[in-house]
């Protein structure tokens, strides 16, 4: 077998299930899971009904670059919401339909990375762990970027050694952030490009949390659109991903997209030719009639804001947190243990939350992780009002 999986660290929910194993919450209270970040909104019902309409094209073997149809939708749909006015993106060469984030961001490391001694992979610490596996299965060492309060949970750039920049074949970037919800600017996205240009590395932008913010005046910027202002109108060295798992609450149907720079998108549908990830018709079809649907996106946006202009008054008396710029994440200081944290409120409340330590990585500077958790706000809004309360009788109490 191949040695580097054994480089490979245990999935935070792994972790999660054995820091639990032993628990036994109060039977009369439901659970309540929030750690995971799987959207439970309804789907959208265009979805649904495409996906009816076309399960007779499961006899057809799919392509892996999707159909004309779909691409142009995935450019159009991205367009609208990543690029100024008037901007676009190829439908032949600039994008490409994928089966969720997750698998696309592990393929596009294993394609990206030149494996020779000393290459590195750039990631914010904490973060999403496929950034990490994906960079140690391409024979690559991740390099952590903390991201704290004392930098806004921005990974600070500037604090990188330039030997270390040197030896970067790729940065991650997510915004809004998981977990931290952190918004980057397109200032800050224009300095990583100039970083990539003066040391020849790709940014890989983790963009599926883009459509979900509180301010509807100021969604969160893309890295396409940093590329159009600095002149780079072919996305060079810039990759985006996009997903309608979060976008529409649809994680079951593996539907994302991947756009950017031609150049390198070229040579990653040869490699995804091999890899065999053709995204099945049906899901093709009602791919198309969910990107190119904004509507109900915005509902969906508004009851994720409806669940913080809720929940975070209940919280804020009991708990040092703060309100996001996007995402559907809190990331509280708990002022302790956070393993120990997740574990009391599990057994007392019955209500599973993710230690921050797990989803972050030790470093001379420290786990930028440790004392925080990740309350994921994905259920309904009266169950997430229902959580709000048991973290704050928990707190109380304790």
């Amino acid at each position: 077998m191949n040695p580097l999986l054994e480089r490979l660290q245990a999935y935070p929910f792994e972790r999660l299930a054995r820091l639990l194993a032993d628990n036994r919450p109060p039977a009369e209270l439901a659970h309540i899971g929030m750690s995971i970040g799987e959207p439970r909104h309804p789907p959208p019902a265009l979805a649904l009904e495409a996906l009816r309409a076309h399960l007779a094209e499961l006899g057809s073997y799919p392509a892996t670059r999707g159909l004309p149809a779909l691409r142009a939708a995935l450019a159009a749909a991205l367009a609208r919401r990543c690029l100024p006015r008037g901007g676009s993106l190829d439908p032949e060469s600039m994008v490409l339909p994928v089966n969720g984030t997750r698998e696309a961001l592990f393929a596009f490391v294993q394609a990206a990375v030149d494996r020779h001694p000393g290459a590195l992979v750039a990631m914010p610490n904490p973060c999403y762990q496929i950034y990490e596996g994906a960079a140690l299965l391409a024979g690559a060492e991740p390099y952590y970027l903390n991201t704290t309060a004392a930098t806004r949970f921005l990974p600070d750039l500037d604090a990188v050694p330039a030997a270390v920049w040197d030896r970067c074949q790729l940065l991650f970037l997510c915004s809004p952030g998981n977990p931290t919800g952190a918004v980057l600017s397109l200032d800050y996205l224009r300095r990583g490009l100039e970083l990539a240009e003066r040391h020849d590395f790709v940014i890989a932008a983790d963009e599926c949390y883009a459509d979900l913010y509180l301010d509807e005046a100021e969604p969160p910027p893309s890295l396409l659109a940093a590329a159009r202002a600095a002149g780079r109108d072919r996305y060079q060295r810039c990759v985006v991903f996009h997903s309608l798992s979060k976008r529409s609450s649809l994680p079951g149907l593996r539907s994302g997209a991947v756009a950017g720079d031609p150049e390198l998108l070229r040579p990653f549908l040869l490699y995804r030719t091999y890899h065999g990830c053709a995204m099945p018709v049906p899901t093709q079809l009602a791919s198309i009639a969910t990107w190119s649907d904004d509507a109900h996106v915005a509902a969906n946006r508004r009851l994720y804001q409806e669940k913080f202009a809720r929940v975070l008054p209940i919280l804020q008396p009991v708990l040092d947190v703060a309100r996001p710029d996007g995402g559907f994440y809190l990331w509280p200081q708990v002022g302790g243990d956070d393993a120990e944290f997740t574990r009391a409120l599990h057994q007392r409340e019955n209500l599973t939350i993710l230690p921050g330590s797990y989803m972050a990585r030790d470093t001379a500077a420290g786990n930028p992780g440790r004392g925080r958790v990740r309350i994921s706000l994905v259920a309904g809004v009266d169950e997430c009002v229902e959580a709000a309360q048991r973290i704050r009788r928990f707190i109380t109490r304790r």
